[in-house]
């Protein structure tokens, strides 16, 4: 079975205002988690991400809570673990969590469609439930390259391209 027929990704809308700004948000969410899946390797049998879309209140409390920063950001992965789950049971591969307001305000600055933006977000997070990481100059090379790739098959332009946003810091590696 492929990776992207295989896992269930369950979408969680928790602030309406994602709704509002994005046209078809769930297939666009189900779309992009489905081809960062489709590039690495899944556990075999069923399995399941879940995605919840809310605001910056509650990604500050979980920012807090999971790593020791007390501001928002724009996406948290938490990486499940399979041990967790009943024979039988689906696999859970993580949960990814996004924040409107700083996401919205990411675009904006950066000069792209919330969708866009969105798109890579939910790639990235999907990528570190599945063992990538950018802690290194090496690891964030391998892991820009194939969101670079996979987006690109939504015909979504190079999010890393030197710009205002990146040279003012906002890179994921480069996190303030």
């Amino acid at each position: 079975m492929s990776a992207t027929t295989a896992v269930e990704i369950a979408v969680d809308i928790a602030d309406p205002a994602w709704q509002a700004a994005v046209p078809g948000l769930e297939e666009l969410v189900v779309r992009a988690a489905q081809a960062a899946l489709a590039s690495a390797e899944v556990p075999n049998g069923p399995a399941e991400l879940a995605v919840r879309l809310t605001g910056d209140a509650e990604l500050q409390a979980l920012n807090l809570q999971y790593r020791g920063k007390d501001k928002p950001t724009n996406v948290l992965s938490f990486t499940g673990d399979p041990e967790d789950a009943f024979p039988g049971e689906p696999v859970s591969l993580g949960d990814l969590a996004l924040a409107y307001e700083t996401v919205a305000r990411e675009a904006s600055e950066q000069g792209k469609s919330l969708a866009d933006h969105l798109s890579h977000l939910i790639v990235h997070g999907t990528l570190h439930v599945l063992g990538y990481d950018h802690e290194t100059e090496e690891e964030a090379a391998e892991m820009e390259a194939l969101e670079v790739r996979i987006l690109s098959g939504f015909g979504i332009a190079d999010p890393y391209l030197p710009g205002p946003a990146l040279e003012a810091g906002a890179g994921f590696l480069k996190e303030a």
